[in-house]
């Protein structure tokens, strides 16, 4: 006997087992053997699902018509743990909230005020993405808790805009391209927007030159604006971009979008003068 016989005698022998004396009789007069009773038990196990389902379906409907009985005992809804009511000025609205004393300012912002622009990425402070501004000050709002920013003047990617009227650094960062994906982007933007305040202040990074002191408005080198832009990672490698959208907007000065590839001289001059990673702005 080869192995299709014996499979085909092992399925008969299995769906026998599944039929009643009367069942097997029946199937028997009528002939119904072999891959013919496989056929007709599959069909009216089907069937009998169908069948199931329909008259289901049927009394959850007639139950959703009926109403409540006035005696009837309802779960009580959880409340919020530890709540505390918290007064949030959100891009120039006030928004007042009852969340727990844990909740972090992105999921507030997201989950409670649907401002889904701000983004969740590694939820630990180490991409950028959840980045906002409050009180002029970038942070990051995974691990800022919602009730530390009582009183404070919030401003996500939403705010930035007036209306139909782009901020200046959306619209250089679509000048330039400097987003591809657009996830990182509402963090990228708003860390440029308070690093240009943060230059005004006077604030240095680790690579200003002179940390003795400490004059306002900062000319920002474009080493000072990667060096000051690191904590906002860009998955799809769109720095050359975000580079020149702050550089563009920093100095005031409109630059013309150019690209091409550079010729040898170009990449030997670069590499001769130590600036090989100036290269990727050419193109």
């Amino acid at each position: 006997m080869d192995d299709n016989q014996e499979r085909q005698d092992f399925d008969l022998t299995e769906s026998d087992e599944q039929l009643s004396a009367d069942e097997k009789t029946i199937l028997d007069e009528l002939g119904i053997v072999g891959a013919a009773r496989r056929k007709f038990l599959g069909q009216n196990m089907a069937a009998a699902l169908g069948t199931f389902a329909f008259h289901l379906l049927a009394k959850e409907e007639v139950f959703a018509t009926l109403a409540a009985s006035p005696d009837a005992v309802f779960a009580s809804t959880a409340g919020v743990e530890n709540a505390v009511k918290v007064l949030l000025k959100i891009n120039g609205s006030t928004q007042r909230l009852e969340v727990d004393s844990r909740t972090v300012l992105l999921d507030a912002l997201r989950e409670r005020l649907g401002l889904t622009g701000t983004k969740k990425g590694c939820d630990q402070g180490q991409c950028g993405a959840c980045t906002v501004i409050v009180d002029g000050r970038r942070v990051l709002s995974c691990l800022t808790l919602a009730a530390s920013c009582e009183g404070k003047e919030v401003t996500t990617i939403e705010g930035l805009a007036d209306g139909d009227n782009l901020h200046p650094m959306q619209a250089a960062f679509i000048k330039h391209d400097g987003f591809q994906c657009g996830y990182c982007t509402p963090g990228q933007i708003c860390s440029a927007v308070a690093l240009l305040q943060e230059a005004k202040n006077g604030d240095v990074s680790h690579v200003t030159n002179n940390l003795r002191t400490s004059p306002q408005n900062l000319e920002l080198s474009d080493e000072e604006i990667r060096e000051r832009m690191s904590g906002n990672i860009c998955r799809c490698g769109a720095y050359p971009g975000i580079v020149a959208a702050i550089r563009e907007v920093h100095s005031g000065r409109e630059t013309a979008q150019t690209r091409h590839f550079p010729s040898d001289e170009e990449v030997a001059i670069a590499f001769n003068e130590g600036k090989a990673d100036e290269i990727v702005q050419i193109f």
